[in-house]
């Protein structure tokens, strides 16, 4: 079975909306962007914007953005590339940026250069798409998104299991409806 959006139609829908979106909320932030980028840059050493590569529709790779929330340098550390709620290499301005969701901000930049949606399953890593099965792998079968069903039915709280079954209902029932509740 097809994923959804499953038409022609429906797919321009959902990316205009999503520029559409992106494009406003850039705009409306920006002042909030900045302001964070300040704080992120004056309370800690290394780059304001954490870049990272994951993995989007159809398995293409790409370089997502965010605030940095870590200490410089923290993805090449031995505790690995998940950070744990208490991880020691989150900054302190880094715990807030990551309760409220504020570290994914710069993600709209993502979905104006069309490698993610505002609402869709999260992407991954390489290394864990490489260990997908064939019904994780559905995943790839629409843009990621900045936030998604999983996220707001539970997020870190869910099980990877969980995760993935939402995920998949998300994409079977997908509407523009779904995506503004």
């Amino acid at each position: 079975m097809n994923a959804s959006p499953s038409t022609r139609a429906q797919r321009a829908a959902k990316r205009t909306a999503d520029v559409v979106w992106a494009a406003v909320l850039l705009i409306l932030l920006l002042p909030v962007l900045l302001i964070v980028a300040v704080v992120v840059r004056v309370t800690s050493r290394g780059q304001v914007i954490f870049r990272q590569q994951r993995i989007g529709k159809d398995g293409r790779p790409f370089v997502i953005y965010k605030f940095r929330t870590m200490t410089a340098g923290a993805d090449g550390s031995q505790l690995g590339t998940y950070a744990h709620r208490d991880d020691p290499r989150i900054t302190p301005v880094g715990k807030i940026l990551r309760r409220t969701s504020v570290d994914e901000l710069p993600q709209l930049v993502n979905v104006l250069r069309g490698d993610m949606s505002i609402v869709g399953p999260r992407p991954d890593l390489p290394h864990h798409v490489e260990k997908y099965t064939d019904c994780q792998r559905r995943r790839l079968e629409v843009r990621p998104g900045i936030t998604g069903w999983a996220q707001v039915s539970g997020r870190n709280d869910l099980s990877w299991e969980e995760r993935i079954k939402l995920d998949g209902e998300y994409i079977e029932r997908w509407s523009l409806l779904l995506d503004l509740a």
